[in-house]
This record gives structure tokens, C-alpha cells and sequence, in this order.
């Protein structure tokens, strides 16, 4: 018997299997019903079972087995696709969705030899099988995927916004406090909270704007005619106050007038300085040089210590790579490693670049950013 007759004949045995596996899925698995056990797993099957049916040339054969079928621009999602979907909703994780598609494949096989003479066993048939479950795996994965990016970024949003309001009390009262002179011990206090709670604002701030990148949406920018200089002279005496024991300088030349979004630039240079005072040698002054050319603005932000070894410097502005290179020097440990991919992402949206070398005692990084007409 053909492996696609055996199927469609032996369906109810199939499901039967199918079922009794996907229930011991714990604990997502553990107040199902029998209908959602099952979940599109006939459809599954009718469908695999069709591509068996098929005619397939080589040429297509080895199109599919590399990936490469050909998609039809508007097709409906695939049982697959929902059933990953479905999964994913129920708390299975990608694990326990591709154990399913295993224990399908080891069934159905095991039951049609079984039930074949030994003549009867079509290795075709058993190539074309396995093609269809990895088809099918394919779609899960990549939806099953999908769904849980959906559902982090969504989760991101929120935390990011729901956060904002008692943040924003805490920095208030802070600020209320360190004004009252109410004695050297209430504004030390005052102090340590005001710094982290601007560490905090702006780990929100990166985190909000990953999530955004991740969506697709790019980072915002809203472009103004500003001076770099007296924008980056703010928020360098803001980073001096917060970190009182570095040194932190800053050299202009040229001119730094322009369309710029300032407080993304701002955003930027506070990534970058607070870089530099994490990783850099702690008893040396961070310089920041800000350089005006008639094309465009230059950015630089040094620090001294051992150089960056070149594997983690490919790397270095790639999401969610905390403590690269030296470790913090501040001993906070603060960062959701994003500082220097918003660093990267902030320059793009403003058709700049930002690279970086590390030698001979001291890190570099360049921001280049180009006029606009």
C-alpha cells in the first residue's frame, strides 16, 4: 500500500498516537481536550499526504529539500502554521513542537511497515514523507517563532510604559529632597537616587527603543536645527554631576551647527561616555572631541585600558551583548547590553555610521554624521 493511502485509510490510528504523545507535554499539555491535543494535526496529515500524491521531478524535489519551494504570493496560513500558533498560545515551548512532529514521523512509519509486506515498502515514499515533515516543521518553527517575538516586544511595550510613572515619583521626590538642605546625609541619599534613577531612565530609554528596531520601526527621529556644542556641553555637565570622580572633556572645532535630532545626538554621546567610564580605565580622562567639517560632524569618544581583543570587536554592536571587552569599572553592573547598538542605530537613522578601534591602550569610537542640505 502507497504511504498516502495508508494515511488517509489509517488516520483515526494516526491521531490516536498523535494525541496519547502530545498529552504528555507537561505542563502545557495537562488540561487539554482531545480536540485540542488533535489540534490541526489531521490537517497536517491530509496534506502531507497530498504532497506524497503529488508528481515531483527531481529538479523540485531538490528545490524543496534545500528550502527553496516556490511560495504562492497571498496563500492561506498552512495547518502548520496555526497549529504553531495555537502551541505557542498554550504554553508548549519549541521543543515540545518538534518532539510532536518526531513522534508523528516514528509513527507513521512504524505503522505502515507494520502493516506492508516487505516488497510493498516504497523508499520514495519514505523520502517524500520525511520532506513533508520537515516542510511542516519549517512552517511551525517559523511561526511558532514568530509568535513569541510578537509576544516579547508586546511585553517590552508595556514594561516600558508601565514603568515611566513610578520612575518619574522617584526622580521627583529625589529632586525635592536633595533641595531642602536638609543635611549632607539626606542629600548624599538624595544623590544616589537622582543617578539611579537616570540610570534607570535610560535603560528604559534603550529598551523601548530595541523594541522598536526589532517591530521594524526604526529608531524615531525628529530633526531641528541645533548646535551640537551647546547640546553635548549640557548633557556632559549633567554625566559630570552624576559621576563626580571622572574626568570627562570636551574639545570643539569647526562648526557643529546643523539638522539634527539633539536629543537622540544627546542620547547617543550619553551611550557612549557611559561606555567609556564602565570599561575604561578608571584614573584617566574620557575625552569627547566634536569636530565640524563642511560635509559633516564628527563624533569621538576615547578611553584608556587594555584593548578590546578583535573577536568581541566584530561583534561589539550586536544587541544584548553586555559587559564586552573590560569589565565595569563603576561596579554597578548596570546595562542590558543595547547602549551601543542604540549608539549604532541612532547614527543610522541620521544616514551616519559609527565604528570603532582599540590599540595600543586606548578605545576609539567614531561617529560620522552627514550634513543635510
Amino acid at each position: 500500500m502507497r504511504l498516502a493511502d495508508f494515511i488517509l485509510r489509517h488516520m483515526e490510528t494516526i491521531l490516536g498516537e498523535w494525541e496519547e504523545f502530545a498529552a504528555t507535554l507537561l505542563p502545557a499539555a495537562g488540561d487539554m481536550t482531545t480536540l485540542a491535543l488533535r489540534d490541526h494535526a489531521k490537517e497536517i496529515l491530509e496534506a502531507v499526504a497530498k504532497d506524497l500524491s503529488t508528481p515531483q521531478t527531481e529538479e523540485a524535489q531538490a528545490e524543496k529539500s534545500k528550502g527553496w519551494a516556490p511560495k504562492l504570493t497571498g496563500a492561506r496560513e498552512t495547518a502548520a502554521q496555526t497549529h504553531a500558533v495555537l502551541r505557542a498560545r498554550s504554553g508548549f515551548d519549541i521543543n515540545q513542537l518538534a518532539a510532536e512532529y518526531r513522534a508523528l514521523r516514528a509513527s507513521v512509519l512504524h505503522l505502515w511497515m507494520d502493516a506492508c509486506e516487505p516488497g510493498e515498502i516504497s523508499l520514495d515514499d519514505i523520502v517524500r514523507f520525511n520532506e513533508g515533515i520537515d516542510q511542516a516543521i519549517a512552517e511551525s518553527i517559523g511561526f511558532y517563532s514568530a509568535q513569541v517575538n510578537q509576544a516579547r516586544n508586546l511585553l517590552l511595550g508595556m514594561l516600558g510604559h508601565d514603568l515611566r510613572s513610578p520612575l518619574n515619583t522617584i526622580l521627583i521626590t529625589a529632586q525635592y529632597l536633595a533641595a531642602l538642605n536638609a543635611g549632607a546625609n539626606v542629600s548624599d541619599a538624595a544623590s544616589r537616587l537622582i543617578r539611579g534613577g537616570a540610570s534607570m531612565n535610560a535603560l528604559l530609554n534603550d529598551l523601548i527603543d530595541f523594541n522598536r528596531t526589532t517591530l521594524g520601526l526604526g529608531i524615531k527621529i525628529d530633526l531641528a536645527e541645533v548646535d551640537l556644542a551647546a547640546l553635548f556641553r549640557d548633557e556632559l555637565e549633567q554625566l559630570r554631576g552624576a559621576y563626580p570622580s571622572r574626568q570627562i572633556e570636551l574639545a570643539v572645532a569647526g562648526d557643529t551647527e546643523g539638522t539634527w535630532d539633539g536629543l537622540r545626538l544627546q542620547q547617543l554621546l550619553r551611550n557612549l561616555v557611559g561606555n567609556a567610564i564602565n570599561h575604561g580605565a578608571a584614573d584617566t580622562p574620557i575625552p569627547v572631541v566634536l569636530t565640524g567639517t563642511e560635509t559633516e560632524v564628527t563624533i569621538e569618544v576615547k578611553n584608556s585600558g587594555p584593548a578590546i581583543e578583535k573577536e568581541i570587536l566584530n561583534q561589539i554592536f550586536d544587541p544584548l551583548k553586555r559587559g564586552l571587552g573590560q569589565g565595569d569599572r563603576d561596579g554597578s553592573g548596570a546595562g542590558l547590553g543595547l547602549g551601543l547598538y542604540i549608539v549604532r542605530e541612532v547614527a543610522r537613522a541620521h544616514g551616519g555610521e559609527v565604528t570603532v578601534r582599540s590599540d595600543n591602550g586606548e578605545t576609539v569610537f567614531t561617529v560620522r554624521l552627514p550634513r543635510r542640505n
